[in-house]
């Protein structure tokens, strides 16, 4: 076994956007899946609704109950919950941004940190600069890989800590600034929801709360979603994993990772969709059926480490600003002698 020390580099730009202009020449209809879900705020509130009530619930009850309360609904409800507020970051929800702001602080607030907006800042800057370190949020610093290691406590530790972790990473984003009044406001409500949930509910709800969250994210089988994603565990440098298993039922489809990749424009119900009409595209590459099985693997594995990723130091002529939106923003002129117009969906 030969211990990694770095990370894998490559001198080839990030695949989705070459992916993405090659389907759309090939299946021009999955334009038509390009769109909002607005009914995807009945999912946030039905969410929210059900983390307030499962914490009324085990306000008074023992330790134990709390616990696993928490690891077998609340980490579902709020990994569900973090979906709901990726959707709203891509603006998929509804045709204002601020309304999908708004949405992401309301789907934030069981969650107890304030993450919704800060999320926003990093996450789209991952699709448009996957790979560039200084760049892309979701990869881990050379310090924190390293000391992690290929062990099984470290590999357990970090995922425990997982969110402790991805706080480290902002001082490396010196580019993207952290403060504004929009990540102000998500702290504000999120100090006065948990407010409100310990003066009428007490701490053993506020534990509740967080020991969902943290469930949700870190060491659990739903943490495996982070691995999966874009950790290099087949002998192929593939940069980025989908997951079809079933637990896509309670997590909205989020699992289709590569499909989102290529098109960050079409909402979450209608993923699927998009493997369907090109399957040579999707299942000829790598995948992932069961997050269980692969956080167990992550864990005991010695081959995976935090190094297994890929990075690149070139980022192309993408502009700080891009909005990653390449699906939206391809077009193809009509053949010869048609007089069809191509509609480009902006925003």
């Amino acid at each position: 076994m030969n211990k990694k020390t770095d990370f894998v580099y490559s001198q080839e730009s990030e695949p989705h956007r070459i992916r993405t202009k090659k389907i759309l020449k090939q299946f021009p209809q999955l334009r038509q899946l390009i769109g909002k879900n607005p009914n995807t705020i009945f999912a946030i509130i039905g969410l929210v609704g059900f983390q307030i009530v499962m914490a009324w619930f085990l306000r008074d009850q023992p330790w134990w109950a709390i616990l696993a309360g928490a690891y077998l609904l609340g980490a579902f409800a709020d990994h569900a919950l973090f979906v709901m507020i990726h959707e709203c970051t891509h603006q998929l929800l509804f045709k204002n941004r601020n309304a999908n702001r708004w949405a992401s602080m309301f789907a934030n607030l069981p969650q107890i940190l304030p993450s919704a907006i800060s999320f926003e800042k990093y996450h789209i800057k991952h699709h448009a600069f996957q790979g560039v370190h200084e760049l892309d949020a979701d990869l881990p610093n050379h310090w924190e890989a390293k000391l992690i290691n290929n062990s099984f406590l470290g590999k357990a530790v970090w995922l425990l800590f997982f969110p402790v972790f991805q706080v480290f990473r902002l001082s490396r984003l010196r580019e993207i600034h952290p403060i504004d009044g929009w990540i102000v406001t998500n702290f504000a409500i999120q100090v006065a929801f948990t407010t409100a949930i310990w003066y009428f509910m007490g701490w053993p709800a506020v534990i509740y709360l967080l020991l969902s969250f943290s469930f949700s994210v870190g060491l659990h089988p739903l943490g495996a979603r982070w691995i999966q994603e874009h950790y290099l565990t087949h002998s192929a440098e593939q940069e980025t994993y989908s997951y079809y298993g079933k637990l896509n039922k309670v997590a909205f489809n989020v699992g289709f990772h590569n499909e989102h990749h290529d098109f960050p424009s079409i909402p979450w119900n209608k993923l699927p969709q998009i493997r369907k009409t090109a399957p040579e595209y999707y299942d000829t590459l790598h995948y992932h059926m069961s997050w269980t099985k692969l956080f167990f693997r992550f864990l005991f594995d010695r081959e995976i480490s935090l190094f297994n990723r890929i990075l690149r130091r070139e980022r192309g002529k993408v502009a700080l600003t891009d909005v990653s939106k390449p699906d939206a923003e391809i077009s193809f002129a009509p053949p010869v002698g048609k007089k069809e117009s191509v509609v480009v969906v902006t925003e």
